[in-house]
């Protein structure tokens, strides 16, 4: 991924997306459903900020190979 700037946007179908900021197109996109975002009582924008923020930063330790890599299957939930 280049080092462009990224944004976090509301589209107008109310999911939330993770794009360049030169860029329309999407690189990741969040979509709660109504019972989520009842459950969240209208904070889901800021759910969706904090899942994306740890996300590249995580992609970040990738890139960087400071991630160790389990050898083990994980149970994701």
């Amino acid at each position: 991924m280049s080092t462009s700037f990224l944004e976090i946007v509301e589209l107008p179908d109310g999911r939330i997306a993770l794009r360049r900021a030169e860029d329309e197109e999407a690189l990741v996109v969040l979509d709660f459903s109504s019972d989520a975002k009842a459950f969240l009582q209208g904070q889901h924008v800021e759910v969706a900020k904090a899942m994306l923020n740890v996300g590249v930063q995580m992609a970040g330790r990738l890139a960087e190979g400071d991630f160790q890599h389990e050898q083990e299957a994980r149970v994701l939930h």
